[in-house]
């Protein structure tokens, strides 16, 4: 940008442009544009900002004048490689994605651009920042990208949103965290996700199941020994809280761990020491603990099985992993997961699932969790020879428990008549539930209200049947509707 004057005579934050013989108030001409501006002299004090820098900052244009746009300006870009000192020299422009920290200390997505502002002569007398507000666009691309995420878990329900934001947050910490569920929620996924997200990630997780092993073998195990300690120790062993030296033990069904045990590892946590069976000598460690149960460690303390200091100890971080019948759209988008992940396992050409399986899949409770899901989605995936999963390559006993009134999810509730609200693509097995119907007059209405909901929208329409278009053309001239 060419300005007639130099930036070192703006007095009072004011000063003219010289523009077809007109003299303009500079203030004004940047406070028409609809996006955060500053002007920079050369040795980096802001000169003037814009009605929109202000509401980017929460600084007042009068406070910032004269002020080190480090101070004001506060960016991850400013921190890393002060690019308006680098325009200043090179002359050059730079356009980069970043954050701004406001006045409030909020953080704020924004692009940023700089360029340097030149006198007549070409001569670099400053430089002009443009500062844009993104944190629509972020959120508008988060929408739509699908579930979340947080390494291998994913869900897009209230609850795992909320379990996402946790484990952000606790990922650069070294308190000890217990994870609760039931059977196959995604515990072990859990924990790992929390040491591969932490500063710990380039050091060892190890994994051990108290309930795996006798008394005698799991003190072993954890602790290590020395050589000699009972008939069969014929040499030194490590065991597991020194393997973890560095990184993160990872001790699933804690509740198993006998009472004994539990002594040990008090103190661990409290002293960050152990001795190893046979050994006087304390051995340091310094691994984080994470601990995961299905038991209910409250009523284990009442009974006397489990120590209610150490249940204090170990739930410093709690994170209880919801049920799957309890997370709502996250059985379709794990149903879909688990389809792509065995499709391409086995090599299969398997597209989705078909309308008389889906619900029959959102309608199971599926007490044995996410896991059971999965092995259900691998079983169908085995027996599948088409494009789609259809009922006959489902477990028989999904079937058996329709039938036999097992209770429903929330999902998809079983009624009696079925309900105009219910999905389109949804309703092919639930009119075939029933005992009387003419299905192409169903379909034929099923198709006239997909058109009709899509506005007209051939494309949108069999995506609200869960058909391909293939399959919804050749309906249409089937029922001549096209």
């Amino acid at each position: 940008m060419i300005l007639g004057v130099s930036l070192m005579e703006i007095e009072e934050n004011k000063t003219y442009w010289p523009i077809d013989h007109l003299r303009m108030d500079i203030r004004e001409l940047i406070d028409g544009i609809p996006v955060g501006v500053a002007l920079i002299s050369p040795d980096l004090r802001i000169h003037a900002i814009n009605r929109a820098m202000e509401s980017l900052t929460g600084f007042n244009r009068k406070e910032v004048y004269g002020v080190p746009c480090r101070y004001i300006m506060k960016n991850n870009l400013c921190t890393r490689e002060r690019p308006a000192r680098n325009i200043l020299a090179k002359e050059d422009q730079i356009r980069a994605e970043g954050d701004i920290i406001n006045l409030v200390r909020q953080k704020v997505p924004v692009i940023i651009n700089l360029s340097p502002l030149k006198d007549h002569d070409g001569k670099p007398i400053g430089v002009i920042e443009t500062v844009e507000d993104i944190s629509l666009v972020r959120e508008f691309d988060q929408k739509i990208q699908g579930p979340s995420s947080y390494h291998n878990i994913i869900g897009h329900s209230p609850q795992m949103e909320e379990i996402f934001k946790t484990l952000q947050l606790i990922s650069q910490t070294d308190s000890s965290v217990l994870i609760t569920g039931e059977t196959g929620t995604g515990k072990d996924l859990l924990a790992e996700a929390i040491h591969l997200s932490s500063m710990r990630a380039k050091g060892p997780f190890i994994k051990i199941n108290c309930g795996a092993l006798p008394e005698n073998l799991l003190e072993s195990e954890l602790f290590g020994h020395k050589r000699g300690a009972f008939t069969g120790a014929v040499e030194d062993k490590q065991g597991r809280f020194r393997m973890a030296n560095n990184g993160t033990i990872y001790l699933t069904e804690i509740g198993d761990l006998p009472l004994s045990l539990q002594v040990k590892l008090l103190t661990f946590l409290d002293d960050k020491e152990f001795y190893p069976l046979g050994s006087n000598k304390p051995v340091k460690s310094d691994a984080r603990v994470i601990a995961a149960t299905h038991r209910d460690l409250n009523e284990m303390v009442r009974q006397g099985t489990f120590r209610e200091d150490l249940k204090f100890r170990l739930k410093v971080i709690r994170i209880e992993l919801p049920p799957l019948r309890e997370r709502g759209d996250d059985v379709r988008l794990l149903m879909n997961n688990f389809l792509q992940h065995f499709s391409k396992k086995f090599n299969k050409r398997i597209t989705g699932f078909s309308l008389n399986s889906i619900p029959i899949m959102l309608n199971y409770t599926y007490p044995g969790n996410v896991r059971e899901l999965r092995n259900i989605v691998e079983f169908a995936v085995n027996l599948c020879q088409d494009e789609v999963i259809r009922r006959e390559h489902l477990p028989s006993y999904l079937h058996e428990s329709i039938t036999m009134g097992v209770p429903v999810s929330d999902n998809l509730a079983a009624t009696s008549s079925v309900n105009t609200s219910t999905p389109l693509m949804y309703r092919e097995s639930l009119y075939k539930a029933t005992s009387h119907f003419d299905w192409e007059k169903i379909e034929r209405q099923m198709i006239t209200e997909a058109l009709a909901q899509s506005r007209g929208n051939r494309t949108g329409s069999a995506k609200l049947l869960g058909w391909g278009r293939a399959t919804f053309y050749r309906k249409l001239k089937k029922y001549k509707l096209g």
